[in-house]
């Protein structure tokens, strides 16, 4: 781990806990913030000891989205050229893209905590982890159509996959505001807390929960439900064949039988 301009990163046990912390600026995403965010889920990637990752953030809210000083930077670079601003336009986006495909890359699950406000990039960057779980004054907003774009580093692409369709596109189309109880109810978080301390305490539990298992269970798991969300049935059941083909000779399936048979706590290496 290094010392970060934006992010609050420490290890609790097998657990990662990456916290945004702009709280001043309301956590909006800086130039530094997508380069830490794609440098911290490479260690988290990497790291045999890191088993889980909560991502939180300081503050009252969890990301007003992309910072638009950000935005004003890049605006100011382009030039009369209408190819050349495409390129280095394009060049940006995948670049934005790629921070947050690194959450979702990262082979250890990322459990998001999210109060306040999560708008815009917040939201790209919230269906790029494997669970979410807010508080009750949490609010949503796919706030790219107010600016006169479409969102283009992920929640078009990853949303559709978690709420239903048509609630996507209406949020999409309108840019409306979706409240904690709504969130809910349309499965976008698994559950909603009464503050932020007691969202972050609970969240870290279940982090600490899928720390206790074997590692090569809980990531082979995230790795064929990737798999499975982007390819066939088949497709998928040929793949995790051939996966488990070689998994299935861990010395953790061993211990995960001898520990139910005998009524313990496995304890797994890393």
């Amino acid at each position: 781990m290094s010392d970060y301009k934006t992010f609050e990163v420490e290890q609790i046990g097998k657990v990662a806990h990456v916290r945004l912390n702009r709280p001043d600026k309301a956590n909006a995403m800086s130039e530094d913030v997508w380069r830490e965010i794609h440098a911290i889920f490479d260690w988290a990637d990497t790291d045999p000891s890191v088993r889980a990752v909560v991502f939180s953030a300081n503050g009252k809210h969890f990301s007003s989205g992309i910072d638009l000083a950000m935005m004003a930077g890049l605006g100011a670079s382009l030039s009369k050229e209408v190819g050349r601003n495409a390129r280095l336009l394009r060049r940006k986006i995948i670049e934005l893209q790629g921070a947050l495909n690194a959450i979702e890359h990262c082979s250890k699950p990322v459990l998001a905590a999210i109060q306040g406000c999560c708008y815009g990039g917040g939201i790209d960057l919230v269906a790029a982890c494997d669970i979410r779980y807010c508080t009750e004054d949490a609010r949503f907003c796919i706030k790219e159509v107010d600016i006169g774009m479409a969102a283009d580093v992920g929640t078009l692409q990853r949303l559709p996959y978690i709420i239903s369709d048509g609630l996507m596109r209406e949020l999409a189309y309108t840019g409306r505001v979706m409240d904690s109880d709504e969130a809910d109810r349309a499965g976008l978080v698994n559950a909603v807390y009464p503050d932020h301390g007691s969202l972050v305490d609970a969240v870290l539990e279940k982090a600490q929960l899928i720390a206790a298992k074997s590692p090569i269970a809980v990531q082979g798991t995230k790795e064929m439900l990737i798999y499975a969300r982007d390819h066939s049935v088949e497709e998928g059941l040929n793949y995790v064949a051939s996966w488990n083909a070689a998994m299935l000779q861990s010395d953790d399936l061993k211990r995960a039988i001898m520990a139910q048979m005998s009524k313990q706590t496995p304890v797994f290496d890393d």
